[in-house]
């Protein structure tokens, strides 16, 4: 199968990141073209992991994370459960939420709009992921 030469190098940097392997990187590549060009706030909300409110009137339900592509959540779900191992940044804040008491779910879906932004400043700034580049949780 032929990659195309462009698509090959951003599916490289995306790679880069640890948790992210080749299956995850082909579907960033090929259902997330905007990467890159939006902000965190729109990313977040293309994809379908920015909390969303439910409120009519004076109710005022429950925010939950819906809508997106859902194929790029699932990939980046799966990419996130990985990172929570691998990656020192990942894995230091879903740690840091899950002491805090956030439950599990919710500590890996803040892990997963981590995960996107910094998967969204690799291919912006065209740099490889690396540990001491990043800021680490808390330091922003």
């Amino acid at each position: 199968m032929q990659i195309h030469i462009a698509w090959q190098a951003r599916a490289e940097l995306l790679r880069s990141v640890p948790g992210v392997g080749p299956v995850v990187a082909a579907v960033l590549v090929a259902k997330w073209p905007e990467r890159g060009r939006l902000n965190g706030r729109a990313i977040a909300a293309l994809v379908g992991v920015a909390p969303l409110n439910r409120d009519s009137g004076q109710y005022r339900g429950p925010r939950r994370v819906w809508g997106g592509r859902a194929s790029v959540r699932t990939m980046l779900y799966m990419a996130t459960v990985t990172a929570t191992r691998h990656n020192p940044a990942i894995r230091d804040f879903h740690t840091r939420l899950c002491r805090r008491g956030k439950p599990r779910k919710v500590a890996l879906v803040a892990a997963m709009r981590k995960l996107l932004l910094i998967l969204n400043a690799v291919v912006r700034d065209q740099i490889p992921w690396h540990p001491d580049r990043m800021p680490m949780a808390g330091e922003t």
